[in-house]
């Protein structure tokens, strides 16, 4: 399925991207903006459910036995996140801040299975 756009990692990340926020909003959620970049970071999908904002990480392995999408996301990577969440935050709510929490959604294999952990961090 994929093997026209492997060879495209830019353009395989975004397939990824793009059928993960298809699986949220068959869950009912709602997408506000995707690829939100700084200078030190990004954050894949941002969207809302409810009344809650939630910043997803989309991580894919094309095999679970090399570890969950999840279980790549460092210490370091968490920081760069909150970073970039704190900024998304700042430019676009000032005062008024929503209620938020991270998400990761962890897809692997072909065709792809999603795994979707929610308030990750």
């Amino acid at each position: 399925m994929f093997d026209w756009i492997k060879n495209n990692r830019r353009a395989f990340g975004e397939h990824i991207e793009a059928a993960a926020e298809a699986f949220l909003r068959q869950r009912g959620l709602k997408p506000v903006t995707r690829n939100y970049q700084i200078r030190g970071g990004e954050i894949d999908l941002i969207m809302r459910d409810a009344e809650v904002l939630v910043f997803v990480e989309v991580r894919y392995r094309k095999q679970a036995s090399h570890g969950s999408g999840a279980e790549s996301i460092t210490a370091s990577k968490q920081r760069k996140l909150r970073l970039t969440a704190e900024h998304y935050l700042q430019q676009h709510h000032g005062q008024q801040l929503p209620d938020c929490r991270f998400d990761v959604i962890s897809a692997s294999g072909e065709p792809l299975v999603f795994e979707w952990l929610k308030n990750a961090f």
